[in-house]
């Protein structure tokens, strides 16, 4: 198998952008990108400081908001957007665009958070331990902002892998990440050379996907169902209107390197574990904190916490990722598009928002950008390609980690459109095409 990944790290930082970050290796298994992006790879241009395949366009519709986090378009063009903390006293945002531009029309909501999320005449959002709708008139305009229903309360936030990312299907259920309040379940967390917890208590409140009722109201943590469990942290999750089934975006364990320097290089510990993408079926168990997906092995590992050196095989009984990307980018967005503006090939694939990583170091920092994850009859098919980059604003802004702007969440327009929210300043991007 050829390294040309792990190679790349070695390579100066002016190099790396244009050649490897967007690398995996060749596999039997999970889609990866087999070779340097060339057609694909994201042209000079396309406005708003971004670089986008040629046909595109993007234009910054809103800036300065805050800490944007998910977002949801209406069908008559406005948008919500979640702010991570309350500004002002309010947390949800009320924008109505005007051409290329969006203005905030109102704000509500006392509660910061992530998840944002229009379905079936309700706007559901949630704050780290709550849940909430708010009724829409037939504009899809909040009726009564200081009057939110409580979907759920109680959820667990300790400090670590707090925000609750939310979906919805089709049959009146809600989707929550409980994300881990641990790297890897160690009996002192992120602590070199510390044993795994046998039978990880965590899994038994959090590191899965919790099931709720949409329409039930006061709902408490322990009225849902652990849909899926073995997931660290989920912020990316959407439902494949394709297959009917949730699909969500993991955020791998770190620093296995610093933990255990004498079965890790620092190089490994850059590019590993993979950032996977899952197919969650009720019941599943993705693994954590017992293995992690090796994406340069193509295997499924055992944790070094759980006696594993890097080679070990684990995971029997636990699902395999449907797509695999380079450690530590941080998936923050997960949108399947089914819009009719961009070219056939982009119909109900992934969009898939990578907020940029933090401990790669020594090794240059990697991802902020937008990639794109091709499908097919409901499946990942061919290669992940860059759709959107520069939100760094610099090659060596992205090395250093200092980027100005870092993708999370995304959203679809009526007319096709995709949005793009930015959580550390606030910005909105749209994101059009034109033959």
């Amino acid at each position: 198998m050829k390294n040309r990944k792990l190679l790349s790290l070695l390579l100066p930082v002016a190099a790396i952008t244009s050649f490897i970050l967007f690398n995996a290796c060749k596999d039997g298994g999970p889609t990866t990108n087999k070779e340097t992006p060339t057609a694909t790879t994201p042209i000079a241009g396309g406005g708003a400081g971004l670089k986008l395949p040629s046909g595109f366009s993007a234009a910054v519709i809103a800036e300065k908001l805050g800490g944007t986090r998910e977002i949801a378009v209406t069908q008559q063009g406005n948008i919500y957007v979640k702010l991570s903390r309350a500004k002002n006293g309010k947390g949800i945002l009320f924008l109505q665009q005007e051409g290329d531009k969006a203005t905030v029309k109102n704000s509500f909501g006392t509660f910061g958070g992530t998840g944002v999320f229009v379905k079936n005449g309700y706007l559901y959002a949630s704050s780290d331990e709550e849940v909430f709708r708010f009724k829409l008139n037939d504009k899809n305009e909040v009726i009564n902002p200081d009057q939110p229903e409580k979907i759920v309360t109680g959820l667990i936030s300790r400090r670590e892998h707090e925000p609750k990312a939310i979906t919805l299907d089709n049959d009146g259920n809600l989707y929550v990440n409980i994300g881990a309040y641990s790297n890897s379940c160690q009996v002192d967390d992120r602590k070199k050379g510390s044993p795994g917890r046998k039978g990880c208590p965590i899994l038994d409140s959090a590191g899965g996907i919790w099931q709720f009722k949409a329409d039930k109201l006061n709902q408490h943590y322990g009225d849902g169902v652990r849909y899926a469990t073995g997931l660290r942290n989920v912020v990316g999750m959407d439902w494949n209107q394709q297959n009917n089934q949730l699909f969500v975006m993991q955020h791998g364990r770190d620093q296995l390197h610093d933990l255990y320097p004498d079965l890790y290089t620092v190089q490994q510990s850059a590019i590993l574990p993979a950032e996977c993408m899952y197919a969650l079926k009720k019941g599943d168990n993705a693994g954590w904190p017992y293995m992690y997906y090796d994406q340069e092995q193509h295997k499924k590992i055992l944790a070094p916490e759980y006696g594993g050196d890097g080679k070990k095989e684990g995971g029997q009984d636990a699902i395999d990722p449907v797509a695999a990307f380079p450690g530590h980018l941080a998936p923050n967005g997960l949108l399947f598009y089914t819009g009719d503006q961009f070219p056939e090939k982009y119909k109900n694939g992934a969009f898939i928002a990578f907020h940029g990583s933090w401990n790669r170091a020594p090794e240059p920092q990697a991802g902020y950008f937008v990639v794109f994850q091709p499908f097919k009859d409901g499946k990942p098919a061919g290669e992940w390609e860059i759709f959107a980059d520069g939100f760094s604003g610099s090659a060596a802004n992205t090395a250093s980690g200092r980027a100005e702007h870092r993708p999370c969440g995304l959203a679809q327009g009526p007319d096709g459109s995709l949005y793009v929210t930015d959580d550390s300043q606030g910005t909105i991007y749209k994101i059009t095409y034109k033959k």
